[in-house]
């Protein structure tokens, strides 16, 4: 009896064995990818999935953590073939989600061979492949290049990945390497690697490349590698002593502020570019950062993305480590819940600016002209009357690739810069609740730091972050974030420029800040004036609902041609309107709209107007204890002084 009973368990255990998918023997899906055509705007991908006969599915990435909408660039894909035991297998794209693949693996076949190229052009998108790559580099992101099959734990599924270069490239990534880096063919070779990691690693590749060891003496490593088009703008950089020990005291910043990390090195990877789009995207243990060609030489440029290095490692802990559990998704196909993007992005977009005059990548001075312009512009926005904070999170897939015009009456993602102005009250609370004994900073210690660990997920919800907030300060944090995110307000919540010894205020000089903006992005600011801003070559646009410029018949996308009868320039411009204070004559606008011209009076006599912050002496400031660093200057052991 016992000998039939252990023959069919035997049996049983065959059965259940041959019945497995062959991944589950051999899990690993090879994946190479040949970037030797990248600076013809072309890549090559080859996968090689471990597959049991019978239908199968296949999926093409849709949702991409950090992107908060399903931007999976699928239209790029090109030339898809499906091959098993060298013979063609036909597939056919699901007539509802564009994003997955059906088809039948043939009888004796083991897996599947898939081959297809993508094209490295735009197609619309905030995070678009557009804008991915030049003659001379290329941003490889893994998620463009993969299918991946229908599984219990996709983003367990072991990936073997291989890349190619042109000669002479070479290449920064958080991705592990194999045993040896580059094959007799010339191929790098990773370690293989989960899909979770691996779409979490992009790879930045060129040929004038250069990398920068930030902490070469510590035990957990970090770089900065940097892609440039020009061989010529690395001798143009700044001296390293000038320039990286800025981005070491960054490093050393974060890690003070949240006391442990979850990364087992961390790599920034620079590309400036005027050839590819400018944005940054997080991952665990790297972050892709774009920005223009001047950022390495000019000081102006780098002043304006000073808190882009310091938001995107930021979010390693706080969107990577930390994530809200709708963002939390099993794999790339379910849709993600934006709704907690005012703790993801705006928590980190405060914390970026904050990091970046900590660190000495931005002065105080401008992190209160920043601050300044964005109470003025979100306290201005029309669209708070009908919509509240919360909703632009909600609908953020929709919100990032929507026009700039319009947005005083729609709002836009709007969560980053009001999530400064949340988070900064948040802080004065914390430090009144307290007496000055804790601040923001412990929160993040608490909430995001722990025990340093290696990549790993642990989703949140709204109840964490207030029962978090209430173990370092009690308050009614419901409530207070309720009023703030959730509810229609008619005004920006200006508590925290309040509670700091700060005021907005409005001057008739423009502050330094909006110059450099005006200057680098090729424009004039007369919003809070006549109640519009006008691109260099006179294009109008978003027009301020209610001003000046809205009551004559000013809309977005006229051309602007000539002021008070004189050509326009900047200048004239603002002459005109100084002058309109004590002349009470309208500016005249001479306007162009498709093929007609009109004039119109714009009837405003009230001067210039720039947002500033104003230190109100009757309380302390807490702006600069803000913004106090955490750790020594580099090259000393003492504080760094305030600035």
């Amino acid at each position: 009896m016992e000998s039939k009973r252990g023959l069919f368990l035997w049996q049983l255990a065959w059965m259940f064995l041959i019945a497995l998918p062959a991944w589950a023997e051999n899990p690993a899906v090879n994946l190479a990818v040949d970037a030797t055509d990248a600076p013809s705007g072309l890549l090559h991908a080859r996968l090689h999935i471990p597959a049991s006969p019978g239908p199968l599915t296949l999926f093409y990435p849709k949702w991409i953590p950090g992107e908060h909408s399903p931007s999976g660039p699928v239209n790029n894909v090109t030339g898809l073939q499906i091959s098993a035991n060298g013979a063609r297998v036909d597939w056919q794209r699901d007539a509802e989600d564009m994003f997955e693949f059906h088809l039948v693996v043939p009888a004796g076949a083991d897996a599947v061979d898939v081959a297809f190229d993508f094209l490295l052009v735009a197609d619309g998108g905030v995070y678009s492949a557009g804008g991915s790559s030049s003659a001379h580099l290329l941003v490889l992101s893994w998620n463009q290049l993969l299918l991946y099959p229908k599984t219990d734990a996709p983003l367990k599924l072991s990936f073997a990945a291989t890349l190619t270069l042109p000669a002479g490239w070479n290449f920064g990534t958080a991705l592990p390497i194999g045993i040896s880096t580059r094959s007799k063919t010339g191929e790098i070779v990773f370690a293989p690697a989960p899909l979770e990691t691996l779409i979490d690693s992009p790879v930045l590749a060129g040929e004038f490349l250069r990398t920068v060891a930030l902490t070469p003496e510590e035990k957990v490593q970090h770089f900065i590698h940097i892609a440039a088009d020009n061989a010529a703008d690395f001798d143009k950089l700044p001296p390293e002593e000038e320039q990286f020990p800025r981005v070491t005291k960054l490093v050393r910043e974060e890690n003070a502020l949240f006391g442990a990390h979850h990364y087992r090195d961390y790599h920034f990877l620079l590309t400036a570019s005027d050839g590819v789009a400018h944005f940054g995207l997080e991952h665990h243990e790297s972050s892709d950062d774009r920005v223009g060609a001047d950022y390495l030489t000019d000081a102006d440029a780098r002043t304006l993305d000073a808190d882009l290095l310091p938001h995107e490692m930021f979010h390693s802990w706080n969107g990577k480590f930390r994530r809200p559990a709708g963002l939390a998704t099993p794999d790339y196909q379910q849709p993600m819940r934006d709704e907690l993007l005012w703790v993801y992005e705006g928590l980190t977009d405060y914390y970026g600016k904050v990091l970046a005059a900590r660190s000495g990548l931005q002065t105080n001075d401008n992190f209160r002209e920043e601050i300044a312009l964005n109470a003025a512009m979100l306290d201005h926005r029309s669209g708070r009357q009908w919509r509240s904070l919360a909703d632009t999170t909600v609908a953020a897939q929709l919100l990032y690739d929507s026009p700039g015009n319009g947005a005083n009456r729609r709002r836009s993602v709007d969560f980053y810069p009001e999530g400064d102005l949340i988070w900064l009250e948040a802080d004065t609370i914390i430090r009144r609740q307290t007496q000055d004994k804790k601040s923001l900073d412990d929160f993040c210690r608490k909430f995001h730091g722990g025990e340093s660990s290696a990549p790993r997920v642990l989703p949140y919800t709204f109840d964490d972050v207030v029962g978090t907030l209430n173990s370092i300060a009690p308050f009614d944090w419901k409530g207070f974030f309720q009023k703030r995110v959730y509810e229609i307000t008619e005004h920006a919540p200006l508590g925290g420029i309040e509670n700091s010894g700060w005021r907005l205020a409005y001057t008739n000089a423009v502050p330094p800040l909006l110059k450099i903006r005006e200057c680098q992005r090729k424009y004039t600011d007369v919003n809070y004036s006549l109640g519009f801003t006008v691109a260099s070559e006179g294009g109008i646009g978003d027009v301020r609902p209610g001003s000046a410029a809205d009551a004559a018949g000013i809309i977005q996308g006229m051309k602007l041609i000539a002021v008070n009868n004189r050509s326009w320039s900047e200048k004239i411009l603002r002459a005109a309107v100084k002058a309109a204070v004590t002349n009470r004559a309208a500016v005249d606008l001479l306007v162009k709209r498709d093929d007609y011209y009109q004039t119109c009076k714009v009837d405003y006599h009230g001067g210039e107007k720039y947002p500033v912050l104003e230190r109100d002496a009757a309380k302390p400031d807490l702006l600069d204890e803000i913004l106090q660093p955490l750790t020594p200057e580099p090259g000393t052991n003492a504080p760094a002084a305030k600035k």
